[in-house]
């Protein structure tokens, strides 16, 4: 199937996830109402990134480069809005992720 990951796709999201922070990053997510208020809606967005880091309990360093782990695995896009980055969870490439997954492991 053409939408399925290569082998060095899945060794990318694995290697990602494999970092419990970056994994609840992840699930948190899932919901972005669950996050405070921002300016500009979440579900539309994305979560800003001082409040991915302020949930993880990072420096803001530590929760870019969390973020940019993610975010080169393909698992999450990004929003820049002045000075702030927005992330949210790429449903594409997770649905493309699970079919690989129940098909090819």
């Amino acid at each position: 199937m053409a939408d399925e990951l290569n082998p060095a796709e899945l060794a990318a999201v694995f290697g990602a996830l494999s970092n419990p922070a970056r994994l609840a990053i992840m699930q948190w997510l899932r919901d972005p109402s669950d996050f405070p208020p921002q300016l500009e809606p979440a579900e539309q967005v994305g979560v800003c990134l001082k409040h991915i880091q302020s949930r993880a309990g990072v420096s803001q360093s530590t929760a870019s480069q969390y973020m940019a782990v993610l975010q080169r695995a393909h698992l999450v896009t990004s929003t820049k809005i002045g000075p702030w980055v927005h992330y949210k969870r790429n449903a594409e490439y997770l649905d493309r992720l699970a079919e690989t997954i129940k098909t090819d492991l």
